[in-house]
């Protein structure tokens, strides 16, 4: 079962202009979009919760250091020489950043076509498999 999308642009207002906000795209896409971001958070969330404390109970000498005298150089040393935490901290920040940069880069310009392409073909497969797809109900639920 193959499913048509249909493209849709934005409409102009009645100036003429664009209206600024988020593109529309078919439900199923944003649906999909949406779940996929929502797990991509919550892997940030738990990655936040586990990975930060302990690279930074790791760091805890550093800390105190940096606590009576701040210099960038302790800093840079102190990553440097304890990589475990510096490998989780950059895994934190990275991925928070990563997905903050991709949220922004959706709602200034939309979905490039090889992510639209992508979704679609995670739709398809989804609305092939039917109802024992595990995201089959949250995806069509029209």
């Amino acid at each position: 079962m193959t499913l048509t999308y249909q493209k849709l642009s934005p409409k102009p207002k009645a100036n003429g202009f664009l209206a600024m906000g988020t593109p529309s795209y078919p439900a199923p896409l944003e649906r999909l979009r949406a779940i996929m971001l929502r797990r991509w958070w919550t892997i940030s969330g738990l990655l936040w919760l586990t990975a930060a404390p302990l690279s930074l109970w790791s760091l805890r000498p550093e800390i105190a250091q940096l606590r009576q005298y701040f210099t960038w150089s302790t800093v840079r040393l102190g990553l440097a020489y304890n990589r475990p935490a510096a490998l989780g901290l950059g895994l934190c920040v990275g991925l928070t950043v990563a997905l903050l940069v991709a949220e922004s880069r959706y709602i200034l310009w939309g979905m490039t076509k090889d992510e639209q392409q992508r979704l679609e073909k995670q739709c398809d497969r989804i609305a092939a498999q039917g109802p024992s797809h595990p995201l089959w109900k949250q995806i069509y639920r029209d």
